[in-house]
């Protein structure tokens, strides 16, 4: 493998709400650039990235697939590793691990419906990742396809600076081609040859003084990013900007998050491709664009950078686990410093143990070409690796690091399942640990009361799945429970107490004694979990005790006092207590604390905490009335109604999970199949008593505390 210029690698990925065409547009990328010889359809179930069977049954993306294509642009070949990423947002971690690890994104759009949910929630992601992304209005072709009002959107809803490259020559069935405001020369692409060849023709006349406009506009945005172009703009020396100078500034403003560059077309007609490819190229970052990756050492807790060259000491993310029926388990891992080599051995910085890489590929969807190496900028696969997890760092031993992992959103619905005959047990533990080893926001775990197998994902889609794939690739049948919502706890009143713990046996005895006040947690306290204050003066409580006690309460934090549902944050200051010289050990104290926890909650007001989603639903205005009718049914609270630009209206809502089982059939029967919604995770919010009652009832928690 000849050693490649990082100046022209591109890791990018496309991120969108669901259907707005980023498998699409992925098959018609790897068309164009001669990895695939017939243009695969996501509606005939034919697409090479979604390769489960569940995608192509379904139509959607579940898992985000890595490919390597190469594209020639300027007399230059570039290499782009390109990750597809799911868009229903139960597979929001499959996203949010793409984001990790790449440099730039294609931020796509449908421009019939322009900015939706889901294109919310990627944008923020890829904010807080920093990465720097192009947008891309597809569907082009459709009615009410309106690509500056999708620009407007942007602005609005996203905060972002759009800056239009291109202009679409006609809308919806008259879409033909787009005016390069860059060249400023009109693309038309052929429909006989699939969109392969295209035309260069002037500028329609009707279009010319739009054209000379949005020109202007960009060149405005782009100025703020270069001085030179700055002062030709102010002279209204427009005609001498040169196209290098141009796509120099755009490039900066793109690289620095400040500008988004805008491009159009409709994959489907094989219209837009091409030149969303070019631009791909000239305004995305390549792994030398972007900062120094930082780490902290893990001896000494110090933060250090590598630089994205071959000749610094290895690091690299793990940021998917995938198992492929063939080769085993991969790991896709993108090598940030130094490289990957077949046959040599890499360091797990988590589990400290030196693991030997077997064999690299570089991915093409589910297919693996063998590499010896995997360099520094490049993203690839590894086979070999035994005790690994999502968002491990592998590095050298000798110069350890700890790349900063990414963040999942915990679960929120669960369901019990057994398998149908007894000798599938073990099955069914393979495959649902093989499972949760691919997908950190799958839980599995077992009810202490009743014995049961619960599994805890995103959303029933997300578990519908689960089971599918269960069933398809480890033959397990399984029956299953109702859905569960889960549910948390919390406190809303502080309580001081003092706790003894002391226990007299033949021999030592256990002595603890600690005076605590248990309360919510501070607002300003932002991280969750437990907020521990130790004000003991004096050494009342010796310093090495202290840590016990803190090691108590979060302990116990993971079973609240009303069902045994978890406590997500919890305030304790330690005020004071007393030790016995000889009696008194680490356990005695952290057995006080859990004592105190249990005692303190009871007193505290607790209250039980359910999920609530944020629902948005497209109906068609007749079906308004009936649509907030059943939300109101559902606890539901409306937050806002808007018109779609295709006339149908929009009600935003927020509504408690558990009301929302089966809530995409009970839509179509009010709605005769016409309205469509999307449902996020929002909030845990607290419950009313009489349903904190009921719930606690079925559980066999304590109802008498609500």
């Amino acid at each position: 493998m000849a050693k490649q210029d990082l100046h022209f690698t591109r890791n990018i990925g496309i991120m969108a709400h669901i259907d707005a065409g980023k498998t699409t547009t992925s098959e018609r990328i790897l068309y164009y650039t001669g990895l695939t010889h017939k243009i695969g359809e996501v509606h005939d179930g034919a697409a090479t990235m979604d390769w489960m069977v569940q995608e192509q049954e379904r139509g959607i993306t579940i898992t985000s697939a890595a490919t390597t294509c190469h594209w020639k642009w300027n007399d230059t070949l570039y290499k782009i590793n390109l990750i597809d990423t799911p868009g229903h947002v139960d597979f929001t971690a499959e996203v949010e691990r793409s984001l990790r690890v790449l440099d730039g994104a294609i931020a796509t759009y449908s421009a019939a419906d322009g900015v939706q949910p889901q294109s919310e929630t990627v944008w923020r992601q890829a904010d807080k990742y920093n990465v720097p992304r192009i947008g891309y209005v597809n569907k082009m072709d459709r009615s009410g396809a309106d690509f500056f009002e999708t620009m407007n959107q942007m602005k609005e809803l996203l905060g972002a600076n759009p800056c239009a490259i291109q202009i679409p020559i006609g809308a919806e069935e008259k879409f033909k081609g787009v005016v390069d405001l860059i060249k400023m020369q009109g693309i038309v692409w052929n429909d006989e040859t699939q969109g392969s060849k295209y035309d260069v023709i002037d500028i329609p006349a009707d279009l010319k003084a739009e054209a000379e406009e949005w020109r202007e506009k960009m060149i405005e945005q782009a100025a703020d990013y270069d001085d030179d172009l700055m002062n030709k703009y102010l002279e209204g020396d427009l005609d001498n900007i040169t196209e290098e100078e141009l796509i120099a500034a755009i490039r900066k403003g793109c690289i620095s998050m400040g500008l988004t560059p805008m491009l159009c077309g409709s994959s489907y007609k094989n219209k837009g491709v091409q030149s969303l490819l070019d631009y791909t190229c000239a305004f995305l970052p390549s792994p030398l664009d972007t900062e120094n990756v930082v780490g902290t050492n893990p001896s000494t807790k110090a933060e250090e950078d590598r630089k994205p060259s071959e000749d610094e000491k290895t690091s690299a993310l793990a940021f998917k686990i995938a198992t492929d029926p063939y080769v085993g388990r991969l790991t896709y891992v993108r090598v940030y410093s130094g490289k990957l080599q077949a046959g040599s051995y890499i360091y797990n910085t988590r589990s400290g143990k030196k693991e030997r890489v077997s064999r690299l590929f570089q991915m093409f969807s589910n297919h693996q070409n063998p590499e010896e190496v995997i360099s520094a900028g490049d993203i690839g696969a590894v086979v070999g690796l035994k005790d690994i997890h999502t968002g491990d760092t592998l590095c050298d031993e000798d110069a350890p690091i700890i790349l900063e992992s990414m963040d999942f959103p915990d679960p929120v619905i669960g369901i019990a399942v057994e398998p149908k005959t007894q000798k599938d047990l073990d099955k069914l533990s393979v495959g649902l640990s093989k499972l949760a080893e691919e997908d950190p926001t799958f839980t599995v775990h077992t009810d202490e009361q009743s014995g049961q197998t619960i599994i805890s994902g995103m959303g029933e889609l997300h578990l519908d799945i689960i089971l599918d794939r269960l069933k398809r690739e480890f033959k397990v049948e399984c029956n299953q429970g109702k859905p569960q919502v889960n549910y948390k706890e919390a406190i809303t009143k502080d309580v001081q107490l003092r706790e003894v713990y002391k226990k007299q046996s033949g021999g030592r005895g256990k002595f603890a004694d600690i005076i605590v006040k248990v309360g919510p947690v501070d607002e300003d306290f932002k991280e969750g979990g437990l907020q521990f204050v130790d004000l003991v003066k004096g050494g009342n409580i010796p310093k090495e005790f202290i840590p016990a006690v803190q090691k108590g309460f979060e302990g116990a934090m993971k079973n609240g006092v009303l069902g045994g549902y978890p406590m997500d944050s919890l305030k304790v200051e330690l005020i004071d207590g007393s030790f016995h010289p000889v009696d008194s050990d680490q356990l005695s104290f952290e057995i006080a604390a859990i004592q105190a926890y249990k005692n303190a909650c009871c007193q505290a007001k607790p209250v039980l905490m359910e999920p609530i989603m944020k629902l948005e639903v497209v109906t068609p205005e007749e079906n308004m009335g009936d649509v907030i009718g059943d939300l109101n049914k559902r606890r539901g609270q409306v937050e806002g109604m808007e018109t779609s630009r295709s006339g149908a209206r929009i009600v935003k809502a927020m509504v408690p999970l558990s009301e929302m089982f089966g809530y995409v059939t009970a839509l179509r029967t009010i709605t005769s199949g016409r309205a469509t919604s999307s449902m996020v995770y929002d909030h845990h919010a607290p419950v009313s008593s009489s349903i904190a009652k009921a719930v606690l009832t079925e559980v066999d928690g304590r109802a008498d505390l609500v």
